[in-house]
């Protein structure tokens, strides 16, 4: 039997902004490929290969390290910039980058016979394809609605 004092209490729901979830989001997606890469790490023969020089079909230079290190640079700077950037620009770039990054993802199961390694690209799909959603279904506010927040925003950057 509830207690008296519960009646009709319903727990609190904060609407979460856009641009968190977005962000939120893109952490996701970058703990998924830093597990996945760790795992990898697991497979017979990969360390073997990396102390030989090679990682998949490839050889370790610093052309393939600058590279490895620019795929990954996008989904990091994701993170900040679905926070910072202007809705508009926002919008497009994630969705620019979600799709790219979904490609990637499904493309790093090409030759593959790990299922670790599917599990992850579906996943890592997935929270890009959420990336892409909520990029595409954008909030937006009546015209009216933005003139009034330009008006508060211009009132409080006065009173600084």
């Amino acid at each position: 039997m509830e207690s008296s004092g519960n009646v009709g209490r319903r727990l609190e729901d904060t609407k979460i902004d856009i641009k968190l979830k977005l962000s939120a989001l893109w952490i996701s997606v970058l703990f998924l490929y830093i597990y996945v890469d760790i795992f990898s790490i697991y497979e017979p023969g990969t360390v073997e290969g990396i102390l030989v020089g090679r990682v998949w079909e490839f050889e370790i230079t610093p052309l393939w390290i600058m590279g490895s290190l620019l795929l990954m640079t996008v989904p990091i700077l994701m993170v900040f910039l679905s926070v910072v950037l202007p809705a508009r620009v926002n919008r497009w770039v994630n969705l620019v980058a979600a799709i790219v990054y979904i490609v990637v993802s499904l493309g790093n199961t090409l030759g593959e016979s790990w299922m670790y390694l599917y599990v992850g690209a579906i996943v890592e799909a997935v929270l890009l394809g959420l990336i892409v959603w909520f990029s595409w279904k954008w909030p937006r506010i009546d015209h009216e609605d933005s003139s009034k927040q330009t008006e508060f925003v211009q009132m409080g950057d006065s009173d600084v």
